[in-house]
């Protein structure tokens, strides 16, 4: 199986401190907003983007969770794969704030859609966004976008995008496989 390189560990670096300004210049002091990782390869982006935002830019009080969608997802229990579901971790309301979901490839859009129900439990956001690593652009399935990406990448059906992160993988990359 061969695989090339899409973003190497330091254009990786850099996407990062992109989306962590264009975060800053939506949200200002993120006192209204909430970040919320989609579980599991999403909480290593958005723990990534807190750290960048509360060390590099300073950003105080930023409320950070993590979001399990596997019982919301429309295939749960379609596939031959169990599905194992992770924690969800968000000791706040949503109500009335700005939520951003981060997710590290948009693909076909049902995780995101599994996302928006599973966020209700916590309260009625105000307004929902998304950031995501990479866009798949053209393998939606659903009317879903995003409002902040790292990079977009056009790949067909049978090639996967694998994202590396160094805290479970050794190394930040960006294949296609």
């Amino acid at each position: 199986m061969s695989q090339k390189v899409l973003l190497t560990s330091k254009e990786v670096n850099i996407i990062l401190h992109r989306l962590a300004c264009q975060l800053i210049e939506n949200h200002l002091d993120f006192s209204n907003t909430v970040l919320i990782g989609i579980q599991p390869r999403g909480a290593y982006l958005a723990k990534r983007i807190q750290h960048l935002l509360e060390n590099d830019y300073h950003i105080n009080n930023l409320q950070l969770g993590f979001l399990d969608i596997t019982f919301f997802r429309d295939d749960f229990r379609r596939g031959e794969k169990t599905l194992e579901a992770n924690k969800t971790q968000i000791d706040f309301l949503v109500e009335d704030k700005k939520v951003v979901f981060i997710d590290d490839v948009l693909f076909t859009g049902r995780s995101i859609n599994a996302a928006l129900t599973a966020v209700q439990s916590f309260g009625r956001p105000s307004e929902v966004e998304l950031l995501v690593l990479i866009d798949r652009r053209f393998s939606r399935h659903l009317p879903i976008q995003p409002d902040y990406r790292g990079r977009q990448v056009d790949a067909i059906q049978d090639e996967k995008v694998k994202v590396c992160w160094s805290e479970k993988d050794g190394e930040d990359a960006v294949y296609l496989v």
